[in-house]
């Protein structure tokens, strides 16, 4: 139970931290964790009318690279589940897509690899 505690409290560190990275780069943090469609998308954030679904994913010594961490069913249910928030907003946007962020432990802190439209 502790390791699953330890899990969680890094991904929410991971998700702050990339949430601030793209802070800094212009973008607002619309949702974080929004859940629809059978899916969790960690971020939602906007920038002057174009929107990022963000997957954020925590890199540990042995995970996979790249985009091998994400399969093709989490990416089906990621583009479901940003269909539907797509549908329920009011704003007009005038693009959207996946993104992913990769984020590992480095010796000066966070290190964030943002993937923009990767698929």
């Amino acid at each position: 139970m502790a390791n699953r505690r330890a899990a969680y409290e890094v991904g929410r560190a991971a998700e702050e931290a990339v949430a601030r990275f793209l802070q800094k780069a212009g973008w607002s943090v619309l949702e974080r964790r929004w859940r629809g469609a059978g899916a969790e998308i960690d971020l939602i954030v906007q920038r002057e009318g174009e929107v990022r679904f963000v997957e954020v994913k925590f890199r540990s010594d042995n995970d996979p690279v790249g985009l091998e961490a994400i399969d093709g069913h989490k990416i089906a249910k990621l583009e479901r589940a940003a269909e539907l928030w797509l549908a329920q907003q009011a704003a007009e946007v005038t693009q959207a897509c996946l993104a992913v962020a990769f984020v590992g432990r480095g010796e000066k802190g966070w290190e964030i690899e943002f993937l923009d439209d990767p698929v």
